[in-house]
């Protein structure tokens, strides 16, 4: 059977119910059909003297054109602690709607494990990535119509961008204002993926509607003549804006397979953006459940390392415990190992991979200080020997590995590792530190990243970038934490560098100042904040039957 198979065979729980499960009543929820709901505000306030729960993360090794299942290990985490009699609940993010018609596919989980329904999630689901795309570009409009009626503020360069939540490379350079009207300026623009928009940073971000508002108003929108920044509150767009993302900023209720509760909001990547569902949304999970799991995009030295140094200190909070989620096939491809001969029993493949795992564990175990366990998502074609090679070789580092059978077995499949987790969480902690100080300079921030968890020699700036970086601390700006956009698939920023031998450089082409959602985003390498769709889009097997049931989505 299908995920999409799965999920239809399997009888859901009336959204109230689930509401109910973790003390939600039916007044505090706004039902959008039988089974998705907002969350009002008015919940968590009613409980912010409550004692919060255990928080989970989970990260992963660098992902690979395989897949790792990250999603999928969490949504059975969560299950496997209901499965052992724990009050478990999910936070996670909502899919972008690029990667669902891309190479990537959805973010429900897959198998036995997923997050419904599906189909919804994986799609409209409650329309928050629309107003985000909606009021992201109202902002784009008010800024061209401010110019077309005489530029009062005396815009001389643009930096905001427009933005769509779909991959699509024609967009990341055009030209705008090509309609010959007379007071029209035609200007170079670009477009990104609504998922790095720093309105989707700043719902994830922000704490309540008054936090949102004034977010949004602190958006550096452009310069004047005199170099001087312009915001979006000089355009009184931030009000607008707000009733965009009214909703928006409510978190949503879904439910697992197995009727596990799960709050599902927000959706930046972590190779572009922050990558971290809503501090609202894990905030409320913690008050809500005495176990939280939430995942950080990609591998641990973006998602992780963004959710720790970004997220954890704006939110006051810190993880409990970390699952790693690797497969034996992931480590023998950053081993080297071709595509078509990774299903082979392949030890010496392991044994040439297996630094991608133990460099993603260095940094949360010693770098952070975090208390860390290794989730293998298992698959058919792995044997025992190479199994057993595993375990033992993470033994020596100390570090507990467990099967996890999430895919094929539901929360039956995860047993193992949640009864390791509640242990895991009641261990005395490490000493928990960030990667740099805010007081540190932006360059010292972004080298401090590059050689501590990436494992550079060091950082080459652009020219561009060291300028950016001077007018950035010049303006007041440079305390804010560091939000790196690079290369998910290695360390370094060349995505075809995975085995990281020998030195290399990070190289800084360009920063951009989110003065709204208060960090410094720095571009590596070549990353691009607006995707391509691959040769062969997901869209292609998407289709609609006679019935009107969904086909295709994965």
């Amino acid at each position: 059977m299908t995920d999409i198979e799965i999920a239809r065979s399997t009888k859901l729980d009336n959204i109230v119910d689930i509401a109910k499960k973790v003390g939600i009543q039916e007044e505090d929820v706004e039902p959008y059909g039988k089974y998705k709901a907002k969350i009002s505000e008015k919940v968590y306030q009613n409980l912010q003297d409550k004692k919060n729960g255990k928080l989970i993360l989970v990260t992963a090794v660098n992902p690979t054109p395989l897949g790792e299942g990250k999603t999928t290990i969490s949504i059975a985490v969560a299950d496997g602690l209901r499965n052992i009699g724990k009050n478990s609940i999910l936070a996670l993010r909502e899919p972008s709607l690029g990667p669902v018609f891309g190479i990537k596919g959805g973010a429900t989980g897959g198998g036995r494990v997923q997050i419904a329904p599906m189909e919804d999630i994986n799609l409209h689901f409650t329309g928050d990535i629309h107003a985000i795309t909606a009021a992201n570009n109202l902002l784009a409009s008010l800024i061209d119509n401010h110019i077309y009626f005489g530029n009062e503020l005396g815009f001389e360069k643009i930096v905001w961008k427009r933005c769509v939540d779909l991959n699509d490379r024609q967009l990341r350079e055009v030209e705008t204002g090509l309609s010959g009207e007379k007071r029209v300026v035609p200007r170079h623009d670009k477009f990104d993926i609504t998922v790095a928009s720093e309105v989707m940073a700043i719902v994830c971000l922000a704490t309540d509607l008054k936090d949102l508002k004034e977010k949004l108003g602190n958006i550096l929108i452009g310069y004047n003549k005199q170099g001087e920044p312009i915001y979006a509150k000089q355009l009184k767009a931030e009000g607008a804006m707000t009733v965009l993302l009214k909703d928006a900023l409510k978190p949503n209720l879904v439910q697992t397979l197995e009727h596990t509760p799960a709050i599902i909001h927000g959706g930046p990547f972590a190779n572009i953006a922050h990558g971290c569902n809503s501090i609202t949304a894990t905030k409320l999970a913690l008050k809500l459940g005495d176990y939280v799991i939430t995942e950080a995009g990609f591998g641990a030295d973006l998602g992780a390392e963004k959710f720790i140094d970004i997220k954890c200190r704006k939110a006051g909070i810190k993880p409990d415990a970390v699952v790693l989620v690797a497969t034996i096939k992931a480590i023998k491809y950053h081993g080297g190992v071709e595509k078509n001969k990774i299903q082979e029993e392949n030890i010496e493949g392991i044994e040439k991979g297996i630094d991608n795992l133990y460099r993603h564990i260095d940094n949360l175990k010693n770098k952070f200080g975090l208390n860390v366990i290794v989730a293998l998502n298992r698959y058919v074609q792995d044997t025992e020997k190479e199994i057993q090679y595993l375990q033992e070789k993470l033994a020596k580092k100390g570090v507990e590995l467990s099967l996890v059978e999430g895919w094929a077995k539901g929360g039956e499949g995860a047993k193992d590792i949640a009864e390791k987790l509640v242990q895991l969480t009641q261990k005395e902690e490490k000493d928990f530190s960030y990667m740099y100080e805010l007081e540190d300079s932006i360059q010292t921030k972004i080298e401090k990243i590059a050689t501590k968890i990436y494992g550079a020699k060091g950082v080459e700036f652009s020219e561009e970038a060291l300028t950016e970086i001077k007018k950035i601390e010049e303006l007041g700006y440079g305390k804010f934490p560091v939000c790196i956009a690079k290369t998910q698939y290695s360390f370094s920023d060349d995505a075809k560098n995975l085995e990281c031998k020998g030195d290399y450089n990070i190289t800084i082409r360009d920063i951009q100042l989110k003065t709204g959602a208060g960090f410094v985003v720095a571009l590596a390498g070549k990353i691009m904040t607006m995707p391509g769709l691959p040769k062969v889009p997901s869209a292609e097997s998407i289709d609609i039957d006679e019935n009107g049931e969904i086909v295709g989505i994965f």
